[in-house]
């Protein structure tokens, strides 16, 4: 017996019905995005291992998937090899995109001269990464990215966070927009003497959320922190109350820092153009999202050197489903010093998860197939074709069925398909120049010609 198929762990299938509504998650993006002047690129699934590697930190380094080179690969190879991360790099000189925004980058260094700056591009692709799949964490999804390069000015961090307001705005989701600096993380790994543990700083307290303060401070120790350090971190972790308190408190721990100050005005800079642009919430009567500080964001991505941002829905317990921040070296690697960005993504897949848990998407994208017209022979058929592209230039979706099989059968497969309409045309109609129009869901029944079943059709 043939092996059942099947499909690697942290991948999925999409029905044509998840992709109606998939693709009503890209196009709502896709149009903010527009709206917003960002021009669409895209670049390939896999990249050059030496574009990916060393950019996103060595935990990310770890969740690369790398490509096995073809030919003869393992010729020459020692056993004293087997296993070492050089026998890794003579194997592999490609691997599988991690996220967008090193590829991006790559891209921008590449294509310098053809590129006017500030340069505003959105991409939405699929990217991969080597993790532990569980509820809400995939091994290939898509991401949905924005980028500014090639200006330095906060007011694209405020703009980027007008461009997620509206997105979930449209989308229905009520979200929390968290933001921080990692200017201000940095200043706080300098007041508590404790500078050069940044990063390690920053991986711990990022997982917070996940992991709990009891295993955080672990972690901290285990990457060698002193026991002083790490208490010192407390009430900063732990730092509640509104914005103005958290940057009033801030501001005080950080009062020696030139570096962490920095990063306190550029938040607060952001916070109150954000504000004074939303307040009184948007035009149909939907409240803006919160803008929130929150010193424990730390994005454990090492190309960050500005604001950060990331996304949680309020209604549904899952991870962010949206973030970014902003890259002030990140074309350097490539060759191209000087070049800052800040950028957001939205999760797609983590999104889809959302709407299908609250059950928010239009019911209008339920269906494809708007109109089907049953097919009773050659003649009817050829009557119905007539009408069916008439249905199609006036952009209603519209098939026939392509056997002329039993009325039963057709109109199980309208059931199953939810079309909500069904034509038929016998000898009757045909004689009179009519189609029946059923209504699937009521019942009801009309004789009308092509252009009264057109326009009853598009008025619903």
């Amino acid at each position: 017996m043939a092996q059942k198929p099947s499909i690697p762990k942290g991948t999925r299938d999409f029905s044509p019905a998840e992709m109606s509504r998939r693709n009503y998650i890209f196009d709502t993006i896709r149009e903010v995005y527009a709206l917003y002047g960002f021009e669409q690129i895209e670049t390939p699934a896999m990249e050059n291992l030496s574009t990916l590697m060393g950019k996103y930190g060595e935990e990310g380094d770890k969740l690369l998937f790398k490509i096995l080179n073809s030919g003869d690969f393992m010729r020459g190879v020692k056993s004293e090899e087997v296993g070492t991360p050089a026998l890794a790099a003579q194997l592999c000189e490609k691997g599988l995109r991690y996220d967008l925004t090193v590829p991006f980058a790559r891209y921008v260094v590449q294509h310098r001269d053809e590129l006017t700056l500030p340069f505003r591009r959105y991409q939405i692709q699929s990217v991969w990464r080597a993790d532990r799949p569980q509820k809400g964490r995939y091994r290939e999804f898509y991401q949905c990215d924005a980028d500014i390069v090639g200006s330095d000015s906060l007011l694209n961090e405020v703009e980027l966070m007008l461009m997620v307001n509206e997105v979930f705005r449209r989308l229905g989701i009520r979200v929390c927009i968290k933001i921080n600096n990692r200017k201000i993380l940095s200043g706080i790994a300098e007041v508590i003497g404790q500078a050069d543990k940044i990063v390690d700083i920053t991986v711990a307290i990022d997982k917070l959320d996940k992991i709990g303060l009891d295993n955080v401070n672990a972690e901290l120790a285990e990457a060698g922190i002193p026991e002083d350090a790490i208490s010192k971190l407390q009430p900063i972790i732990k730092l509640s109350g509104s914005n103005e308190d958290k940057l009033r408190t801030i501001r005080e721990v950080l009062s020696e820092s030139e570096t962490g100050l920095k990063g306190v005005d550029e938040v607060t800079y952001v916070l109150q153009q954000y504000s004074t642009l939303t307040t009184g919430g948007s035009e149909d009567g939907n409240a803006s999202s919160q803008l929130e500080l929150d010193l424990t964001l730390a994005r454990g991505l090492n190309y960050y050197t500005g604001c950060i941002f990331e996304v949680k829905a309020l209604d549904v317990e899952i991870g962010s489903i949206t973030g970014g921040g902003r890259y002030d070296n990140l074309t350097g690697i490539f060759g191209m010093p000087g070049l800052s960005g800040v950028g957001i993504s939205f999760g797609a897949d983590r999104i889809y998860d959302v709407l299908n848990q609250l059950d928010l998407y239009p019911k209008t994208i339920a269906t494809t197939t708007e109109l089907l017209f049953v097919n009773f022979g050659e003649a009817e058929s050829a009557y119905a074709l007539t009408a069916l592209a008439a249905c199609r230039k006036a952009g209603i979706h519209a098939e026939i069925y392509p056997d002329a099989a039993k009325m039963k059968k057709q109109m199980q497969y309208a059931n199953a398909r939810n079309i909500p309409y069904v034509a038929l045309a016998g000898e009757n109609e045909i004689a009179q120049g009519v189609f029946t129009l059923k209504d699937m869901q009521s019942g009801q029944q009309q004789l009308l010609g092509t252009s009264e079943l057109i326009n009853a059709i598009t008025k619903k």
